[in-house]
């Protein structure tokens, strides 16, 4: 993250942030469970009817450490999951086939995800992967149809074979970290053989050649950079403006918010760096003490 401060205003550039989902606590009635020896508690079953759930991150004083293969698959009513930080294993096929679930919530501490955890469910387009995961099952997100683009978290060492296959809108897939080990067909029939989803990474990370070879799919350097010390940067004509650089076609989207305490992030543009540059521009508002801008993915 870089800050850089201009007077009274302040430009943020923060790649790849996503912020987290929130849900309803739920009562732990809800749940069938196993006390494992170690005194921790796995999630064998979801009894419940609510169709947003908020995983306890406790039970009987035990923290949740495991759901258990196939806890909540099938159910087709669910559609927001939030899955707490004492969770660090998500067993086989315990999401499969949640067909209306359109939020999901993976907190920091989750470890690995199992084979097609979440095949056939994710109607959040958009899904984020903690960099607390390092391992990403076979068809983890397989026939997702929904989901048009990933964040696959820096711990990420290895994506199991057919992890996103068939999801056919998804378009782009960014890693905070080094090139993972990839299973076969990773990425298929994502859009089709002549729209192939593109991989993007960031400055710094490492093997994504071969990982673009491996897995038949392009990889861009993610590097967008507002230039504050050209002539681009301040105001022109009730216009406060910077040029943006980077990365032929790498896709961006510049957010605003009028202070860091609490902030609330507006979208205000997503473009893409068609030639490498833009020029980003937007009505100057004198009556704000101060305004702030962060690039993150879109």
């Amino acid at each position: 993250m870089k800050n850089v401060i201009i007077g009274r205003l302040i430009v943020l550039m923060a790649a790849l942030l996503a912020a987290p989902a929130e849900a309803q606590a739920q009562d732990t009635q809800d749940y069938d469970y196993e006390t494992n020896a170690d005194n921790t508690i796995t999630i064998t079953l979801y009894t419940g009817t609510n169709a947003v759930v908020a995983i306890p991150a406790e039970i009987t004083g035990l923290p949740v450490t495991c759901i258990g293969s196939n806890a909540f698959s099938s159910l087709a009513k669910l559609t927001g999951v939030t899955i707490p930080g004492s969770v660090n294993s998500i067993g086989d096929s315990a999401f499969w086939a949640c067909t209306s679930l359109t939020k999901l919530s993976i907190a920091n501490g989750v470890a690995s995800i199992g084979d097609t955890a979440f095949y056939e469910c994710i109607t959040l387009t958009c899904v984020t992967i903690p960099s607390s995961v390092t391992n990403i099952g076979a068809g983890a997100f397989g026939e997702c149809g929904s989901l048009t683009n990933a964040t696959i978290g820096g711990g990420v060492l290895s994506i199991g074979e057919n992890a996103f296959t068939l999801c056919r809108k998804l378009t782009a897939v960014y890693f905070q970290g080094n090139a993972p080990s990839a299973g076969w067909s990773v990425f298929n029939s994502l859009t089709g053989p002549d729209d192939p989803a593109t991989i993007y990474y960031l400055p710094g990370t490492t093997g994504w050649g071969d990982f673009s070879t491996s897995t038949g799919h392009p990889a861009l350097l993610w590097n967008p950079l507002i230039q504050t010390g050209d002539g681009s940067f301040g105001v022109r004509n009730n216009q406060f403006g910077f040029n943006i650089t980077g990365t032929t076609n790498i896709p961006i989207v510049v957010e605003a918010s009028t202070s860091l305490a609490g902030p609330v992030w507006t979208s205000v543009q997503s473009l893409t760096l068609t030639n490498g540059s833009y020029y980003f521009s937007e009505p100057f508002q004198p009556g704000s003490a101060q305004r702030y801008y962060r690039i993150g993915s879109q």
